[in-house]
């Protein structure tokens, strides 16, 4: 699933192709938007608000949409051939003179008046890469239930809106915390909201995300070799290969360790047992 920083630069894209321009072509193919028909009226601007996307036009309506695990935004020149996936899977057709944003795979997709926006986002907690951001609300949120576990209070979109999977294991490892600890116990825990929003910051313009030092230069341990791909990240995605810190290998397991359906390996936690102590923590054992 796509985090903020990905969904950010998505939307800043999608504003500067069809921003202030009026629509030539709209083609919104789901039930209930099947007689909707935007042709004329000109696309306001395009903002991201956490996860979520929300395309603005004229007279005061906003397409909202959201990625999830497998939809696509892709930006095509006019003779351009669509390439994002089969006709079948084309949720939404937004043209203008100059582009065609095409919506792949879409699972949410609705039409309402931007006055009603916080219909669909007024859930969310501060978003961590929008003018809302507020870090003192974002960490009462979050210790509002101190006895959460770091990982699962940080993937609550109604805590902070923006970080997934991948921010969550990386500031669990930035931390030196176990993603099973009960926030509560995290040692100055107002670090947790700062670090956060400097992680997004740094990567909303980056294609590779990368949250290590090493984006040019190899890593202390293991064999050197220059910037690898592999080497972008902590421990997300990187089971069973040694800590780029330490050594010790990294091990991986569902956030919920009672959890073993298939369901939820869309959320699988990556950590190093050496760098993030347990203190006291429920985890999977051995």
């Amino acid at each position: 699933m796509p985090e903020g920083d990905t969904v950010w630069r998505l939307a800043q894209r999608l504003g500067d192709a069809l921003a202030g321009h009026p629509l030539t072509r709209c083609d919104l193919r789901v039930p209930r938007l099947a007689t909707v028909d935007l042709t004329g009226r000109e696309v306001l601007e395009v903002r991201s608000r956490g996860k979520h996307l929300l395309t603005r036009f004229e007279g005061g309506l906003t397409l909202h949409s959201h990625l999830r695990m497998d939809g696509a935004w892709r930006i095509y020149a006019p003779a351009e051939r669509w390439r994002g996936g089969p006709a079948h899977q084309i949720r939404a057709v937004l043209g203008t003179a100059e582009h065609t944003a095409v919506g792949y795979r879409l699972p949410v997709l609705d039409l309402l008046r931007t006055a009603d926006e916080s219909r669909v986002v007024g859930h969310l907690g501060p978003d961590l890469l929008g003018p809302d951001w507020d870090p003192e609300q974002a960490l009462g949120r979050l210790l509002a239930a101190p006895d959460r576990p770091l990982g699962e209070a940080l993937l609550d979109q109604r805590n902070l809106a923006g970080i997934g999977n991948v921010y969550t294991c990386e500031l669990c490892f930035l931390l030196r915390a176990s993603p099973w600890l009960p926030i509560g116990r995290l040692p100055r825990p107002e670090r947790l909201p700062a670090l956060a929003k400097k992680l997004l910051e740094a990567n909303k313009h980056r294609p590779a995300r990368t949250t290590t030092p090493w984006g040019h230069r190899p890593p202390p341990f293991g064999n050197s070799g220059g910037a690898r791909p592999d080497r972008r990240l902590w421990v997300y995605g990187r089971a069973d290969r040694p800590c780029l810190r330490c050594g010790t290998g990294i091990r991986s397991a569902g956030q919920d360790p009672a959890d073993q359906a298939p369901a939820a390996e869309e959320r699988v936690t990556y950590w190093c047992p050496a760098c993030q102590p347990d203190r006291q923590a429920a985890r999977p054992t051995d």
